[in-house]
């Protein structure tokens, strides 16, 4: 074992790592997502602003956003650099699982069976 990282209060249900490997993006039942420094470990910040466990996490190509998915029925697109959330979508069931297609395209999948979608407006 390399490293282990510790911080969430909850299960883990997903992580991402960008693309140039620097940093991970946790994804946990605390309804946070963690951002980590994989050299060394530290966590970098915490982002906040789900009100369910959080399903799961996707890093866009150029490592610069995350998309996360929740038992909300909320998928929230994440400024890894601010922490900011920069976009939401409500669903209409617990949305699972995730993946960025391209820089401003995301894909989603919920608990109905329906897949999404979305593209953002700015890149």
């Amino acid at each position: 074992e390399v490293r282990t990282l510790s911080g969430h209060s909850g299960s883990v249900h997903g992580v991402a790592v960008t693309p140039d490997g620097r940093r991970a993006v946790s994804a946990s039942d605390d309804q946070t997502l963690k951002v980590w420094d994989l050299e060394t470990g530290i966590e970098v910040r915490t982002l906040s602003g789900h009100s369910g466990s959080i399903n799961g996490v996707a890093v866009t190509p150029d490592g610069r956003r995350a998309v996360s998915v929740s038992d909300d029925r909320k998928l929230k697109v994440w400024d890894l650099e601010t922490g900011n959330s920069i976009a939401t979508f409500t669903g209409d069931s617990k949305v699972l699982c995730c993946a960025w297609i391209d820089q401003t395209t995301v894909v989603a999948g919920e608990e109905t069976g329906r897949i999404h979608f979305l593209k953002l407006e700015q890149p």
